[in-house]
């Protein structure tokens, strides 16, 4: 069994080494003592890549796993890691489990 972003693993992977290459060029700037905003800059577009890919991620999960569990009737449980997982990603505490009945 595949997992839901199986179909985009190409796609996910480019991603990833285009990662690795703008953390390399980050140290060989900080190696070079390039000017502090420059390697900013390039944190920045670091940050901004690395949240795209797991917006690649969270929607496969959501249209293959979710989805799925919805229609399985087992949604709470997805849907509450989801959002577990969203709010950690924005500095958020994750709330606690709810107790269910």
């Amino acid at each position: 069994m595949g997992h839901s972003y199986t179909k985009d693993r190409k796609v996910l992977m480019n991603r990833l080494s285009r990662l690795e290459g703008q953390v390399r060029g980050i140290g060989r700037m900080v190696d070079g003592e390039e000017y502090c905003v420059d390697i900013l800059q390039q944190i920045a577009a670091l940050r901004a890549a690395v949240d795209a890919l797991g917006l690649l991620i969270l929607e496969d999960h959501v249209r293959g796993c979710v989805k799925s569990a919805v229609e399985k009737g087992d949604a709470d449980k997805y849907v509450e890691e989801v959002l577990d997982v969203v709010r950690r990603s924005m500095g958020r505490p994750a709330r606690p489990s709810e107790k269910r009945g």
